[in-house]
């Protein structure tokens, strides 16, 4: 996937400049890990003449079929291509858009710290781009691109030069030019535009899509003729989604007209009422489940396995049905930093007596873990090489044997959601593995059936119809004899 930007210049403004404007110097190729591939800068001729930032795309053709099939999700959008073979590497896409926005984020924003001057003045552009899906024909690239100011040229490709009677593909090769757009304008159109033609996304479109749709569209988009279009293929034909755009697209051309700010118009409710709800951290969510499913328990005694940074001990000891606390990680480093965040060394008598840590390896069994009503293992057996994991279960289920045990774990079929997430890459840098919702399915029923547990399995975070949720996390309850129950 391929797109080149040149620009002129004269020994007064050098067409060099255009590193500056990009952040990225000339004299390097430079290269960055992007959410399906790598993104490689380079610059084919630099000199105070002429100038061109060429940005390649290599995508991880496998991550593709692991982050999704079909329209939208990272597959082809047509079902003759198979999984494997399909455009994607090759077609300019919203996985480009992607690209441009990853690696040239500050060029996208106007900002320049070295050039500020230039940042903010029309460039002489040419912008090429050789392959581009156009769902619409060549008539529909110029319709969008042609009233922001540039001359386009979109030459259809052959579906077989060697069969010209096949006719014409989907494909452009486009080519614009302009002498009138700042190089952030010109970016900022590219990356609404490159998709909208293409008609697919290759990720999941939430809410957040209109955010950035409106962000990339200042200034234009508004009074686009085929705003509601780009409007409804930007944001994947999503109705209420595309709803909501329109709704404050409007707003902002009304503002434009009256010559006044979009808050002045949009004063139906006083400002002070409106409350704007920020999303729940994941983090926050995951351990709010944990203290949920052990209040369920009944527990009073609590382990906390690999207790990290005591983020967890800390929610517990709030709630003072939680008696005794006990913090092990086999890093002594994350047990003094919990002690800090707890503030044992100013903690109250009768506060402290609830709370211990003390180092242990899940690696070993540990009689001092014996005796308690639950334990909690939050984010921790994907930090396990899969051969030592046996060694964790009868550790935990086999000798400590707690009533309750919670277990939580990133559900990889979820990454797909983040955008930001490289290719083929788990969430952290530290996690030997990532399972999917069959895979934590499969370990932990082996796991209840051998030493005498239930297991229930709850959601944490959105539950993705798709994918599930970010968070799986898993309950085990021991298993009572009849003389136990009837007790």
């Amino acid at each position: 996937m391929f797109l080149t930007i040149t620009t002129t210049g004269t020994p007064e403004r050098p067409a060099t400049d255009l590193g500056f404007l990009l952040h990225k110097h000339p004299g390097k190729a430079q290269a960055f890990s992007t959410s399906y591939g790598k993104a490689h800068v380079l610059y084919p001729e630099a000199d105070a003449e002429r100038c061109t930032a060429a940005l390649l795309l290599e995508v991880d053709a496998v991550a593709l079929v692991r982050r999704g099939k079909g329209k939208g999700r990272g597959g082809a959008p047509d079902a003759v291509l198979a999984q494997y073979v399909n455009d994607r590497p090759y077609a300019a896409s919203s996985l480009l858009a992607v690209a441009l926005s990853a690696v040239f984020s500050s060029a996208m924003k106007g900002v320049c710290t070295a050039r500020p001057e230039r940042a903010g003045q029309p460039l002489p552009l040419r912008v090429e781009v050789p392959v581009l899906p156009a769902r619409g024909g060549p008539g529909l690239v110029r319709n969008l691109f042609a009233p922001l100011g540039w001359t386009v040229t979109a030459e259809p490709v052959a579906l077989d030069a060697e069969f010209p009677e096949w006719g014409d593909s989907r494909y452009v090769g486009l080519v614009l030019e302009s002498e009138t757009l700042t190089l952030a304008e010109a970016l900022r159109h590219l990356y609404v535009l490159l998709p909208v033609l293409d008609d697919a996304k290759h990720y999941w479109v939430a809410s957040d899509e209109v955010d950035k749709l409106l962000r990339a569209g200042e200034g234009w988009l508004p009074a686009h003729p085929e705003q509601k279009l780009i409007t409804s293929r930007y944001l994947s034909r999503r109705w209420s989604l595309t709803r909501e755009a329109m709704a404050r697209l409007e707003l902002v051309r009304l503002a434009e007209a009256d010559d006044s700010e979009v808050e002045e118009i949009d004063n139906a409710v006083e400002a002070e009422t409106e409350t704007e709800e920020k999303p729940t951290p994941l983090a926050v969510r995951r351990r709010d489940a944990i203290v949920d499913a052990l209040k369920a328990s009944g527990a009073a005694r609590v382990l906390d396995l690999g207790c990290g940074q005591g983020q967890l001990m800390q929610a517990l000891l709030k709630d003072t049905r939680f008696t005794e606390i006990v913090g092990t990680d086999v890093s002594m480093r994350a047990l003094t930093i919990a002690g800090r965040r707890l503030k044992l060394d100013r903690m109250g008598e009768r506060q402290a007596a609830r709370v211990q840590l003390f180092q242990s390896s899940l690696a070993y069994t540990d009689n001092r873990l014996k005796g308690y009503d639950a334990a909690v293992l939050s984010e921790v057996v994907e930090h396990v090489d899969l051969p030592r994991l046996p060694a964790l279960e009868y550790a935990v289920f086999g000798a400590a044997r707690p009533r309750t045990v919670v277990v939580t774990t990133p559900n990889v079929e979820y990454n797909v959601r983040w955008e930001s997430l490289p290719a083929g890459h788990v969430r952290h840098g530290d996690h030997r593995f990532e399972w999917t919702r069959a895979e934590f399915g499969e370990w932990a029923a082996k796991i209840a059936q051998r030493h005498g547990y239930d297991v229930e399995f709850v959601p944490v975070g959105p539950d993705d119809p798709e994918v599930g949720p970010p968070t799986q996390m898993a309950v085990f309850r021991m298993r009572t004899t009849k003389e136990e129950k009837a007790a």
